[in-house]
């Protein structure tokens, strides 16, 4: 039987729009057809919202968990991720792949909806896409979707909007940073991908990292939430085939790879001109990567978290 994402993730939408007093989100219909789920623009949000919000990205194909760790010697909490189905909930659902931009409205969008829509690259890569009917994806924005969006969104995926179902919260909240965190598997995956790795290769992963305290804005939160990835994170990969790929490609994979790895990603955006573009994307990885080998039972190890820049950013 194969996994819908889009009818996985809509589930998990019923139980939260359900226990929305409890999550501290709102739902409301949208002129024109489609429906909002708030989980941090106006609503109040929360760690529990920021959970549902994570396992909606993922497409309902994964386990996502508050955990509890350190970072130089202060208690922080860490967010953990499992799955055995990587490929389908990390790159084709929860990747912030699809750009939505309608008038002055833009937000990165994540979610199932994207496999729905299926025209990125990365799913000639996987050879995965879905026709659903009931449509659901993740905005990362500040501000809530006008109705245009849910037409756009609609025509793009080929259903009406009424059947479009979109949740957002701003990266400066606790449950827009939380589900932002949440990518420490996706992240390698995507590298993985750019760097042309056989992805039919990885069976199941694992994966860490801290989200940070909620910043004073989206700019500062943008900051804080890629250091949390980029110096905090680790993942784990269960995968198959020989030993040598995976000490060849290994070294490319964590984020230190890039020689734009060592300070703050608030510094490094600046240096940019706060142009995503055109930072280096061999950055965008986990701190740490393990492969875990199921046929040779040979682990192979990469990268290393640096607790102090993590501390250094989250305490800035």
């Amino acid at each position: 039987m194969p996994l819908i994402l889009n009818a996985r993730a809509a589930r998990i939408v019923e139980a939260a729009v359900a226990a929305g007093e409890e999550l501290r989100i709102a739902s409301r219909e949208v002129e024109g057809g489609g429906r909002f789920v708030d989980c941090g623009v106006e609503a109040r949000g929360g760690l529990a919202a920021g959970l549902a919000l994570a396992r909606v990205c993922l497409g309902g194909l994964a386990d996502v968990s508050l955990t509890m760790g350190e970072v130089e010697g202060r208690a922080t909490p860490f967010v953990e991720v499992w799955t055995d189905h990587p490929v389908q909930a990390c790159l084709a659902s929860q990747y912030a792949g699809w750009a939505i931009s309608e008038g002055k409205f833009f937000a990165m969008g994540s979610g199932p909806m994207r496999a729905a829509r299926g025209k990125e690259a990365v799913f000639d890569a996987i050879g995965f896409r879905e026709d659903s009917r009931t449509i659901v994806g993740v905005l990362e924005t500040a501000k809530a979707p006008p109705p245009e969006v849910f037409a756009k969104v609609a025509g793009e995926c080929g259903v009406e909007p009424f059947h479009v179902t979109l949740l957002a919260a701003p990266t400066a909240s606790l449950a827009g940073g939380l589900q932002i965190v949440a990518r420490s598997i996706e992240t390698a995956l995507h590298k993985l991908a750019e760097l042309k790795f056989d992805l039919s290769r990885i069976v199941s992963a694992q994966g860490w990292a801290p989200p940070p305290p909620v910043a004073k804005n989206d700019l500062a939160a943008i900051g804080r939430t890629n250091d949390a990835i980029l110096y905090g994170a680790r993942a784990v990969l269960h995968v198959t085939g020989d030993d040598d790929s995976l000490a060849e490609i290994g070294p490319k994979v964590p984020s230190s790879s890039s020689p734009d790895f060592g300070e703050p990603f608030a510094a490094i955006f600046a240096r940019y001109k706060n142009d995503f573009y055109a930072v280096d994307p061999m950055l965008f990885s986990p701190a740490e990567i393990v492969f875990q080998n199921l046929d040779t039972g040979r682990s192979h190890a990469f990268g290393a978290v640096r607790p102090d820049v993590v501390a250094k950013s989250f305490r800035g």
